[in-house]
């Protein structure tokens, strides 16, 4: 039940906050904004503005939400004034609508990170390995403790972070060269992937681990807030090539079954690892609403691209049929996604 609770308020805070982005920068450019909604479905509580013009609304299903704004569709409304629609506006303010929800998930990902810095201390991210498990495909081949390592099959590898989602989307049935320095030194050590099952599932190991030290101290908590943004940032860029390239399973992506499970695990770590995935769920969210795909922010914000090329905009009915269409496409991945997170959990 807690771990519900937990779910139902993690998602609800981070559409809060990219919602809110659109939401402000909508009023600050004078835009109608119909209704202000977190959750998808059926009504649950609803209030309207004292002006009545925007309806705050709280919905059924804890996933998504909206800010509905006048004159995103092709049907105008008479009772609003032309210069309040969407489409009124510059492409420039459109732009600044369309790209701060996602501008507040990194935003908030950020002062969170900041946050747990300064309150649980910050955990420094230099790619050095802490540990080598004895016996396992790590030690046989050479790797130590204290190693720094500075690429991965020819890849940089500037955090601690970057050592994981490697070794997460490199093809392991295939050795993984590592680029280390070790007493000033730079050399190769070539690993083989060890398969083994867990809980009835194949999994490679390599026998590594890479836990920085805890700082404590504003300082320090401002440059951990900085360095991991980046490199959160820097693992989703490396996974959508990963899925491009195929070293990445579409099998391997989470939905909110996934999410869900997750939250639970976090839930009983405690509330540091809460916050932490707050902000990594934030920049997973921002991240994917920027990608240039009908349906998305990204895709809104690409079309803006092309109105300033062209220097007229494309048709309001061409541009709402991609968008319904990627909508639907969507959905349909959605719906693939959590029936694999359904499978996994037997």
């Amino acid at each position: 039940m807690l771990t519900i609770i937990y779910f139902i308020i993690i998602l609800g805070v981070i559409v809060l906050i990219h919602e809110s982005g659109h939401f402000i920068f909508a009023k600050l450019c004078g835009i109608y904004v119909y209704e202000f909604s977190i959750g998808m479905g059926p009504k649950l509580f609803s209030k309207k503005s004292k002006n009545g013009e925007t309806v705050y609304s709280i919905r059924a299903i804890p996933i998504g939400g909206y800010c509905s704004l006048a004159g995103e569709g092709t049907e105008e409304d008479e009772k609003i004034p032309k210069d309040r629609l969407l489409q009124s506006k510059s492409v420039w303010q459109r732009f600044l609508v369309m790209f701060f929800g996602a501008g507040f998930n990194f935003i908030s990902a950020v002062l969170l990170l900041f946050l747990l810095g300064l309150i649980w201390g910050a955990r420094t991210t230099e790619p050095v390995i802490s540990s080598v498990i004895a016996g396992n495909p790590a030690d046989e081949a050479g790797l130590r403790a204290g190693d720094k390592v500075l690429e991965i099959n020819n890849h940089k590898v500037k955090t601690s972070d970057d050592i994981s989602i490697y070794l997460q989307v490199e093809d392991k049935s295939k050795p993984i060269t590592f680029t280390i320095e070790r007493d000033g030194e730079k050399f190769d050590v070539e690993v083989k992937p060890e398969e083994v099952e867990i809980n009835g599932s194949k999994v490679y190991q390599i026998g590594v681990t890479s836990v920085g030290k805890v700082e404590h101290g504003f300082i320090p908590a401002v440059k951990y807030a900085a360095v991991k943004t980046d490199s959160l940032f820097r693992q989703m860029v490396i996974t959508l090539k990963g899925l491009f390239t195929g070293n990445l399973s579409v099998n391997q992506l989470s939905g909110p079954v996934g999410i869900y499970s997750v939250v639970g695990e976090q839930a009983k770590a405690g509330i540091e690892n809460i916050v932490y995935l707050i902000a990594l769920l934030s920049i997973n969210v921002g991240f994917i609403n920027l990608l240039p795909f009908p349906a998305f922010d990204g895709g809104r914000i690409l079309f803006l691209i092309i109105e300033k090329i062209k220097g007229k905009p494309v048709k309001a009915e061409t541009e709402n049929l991609i968008h319904t269409i990627g909508f639907f496409v969507l959905m349909a991945f959605m719906l693939y996604i959590t029936f694999n997170d359904i499978l996994k959990l037997f």
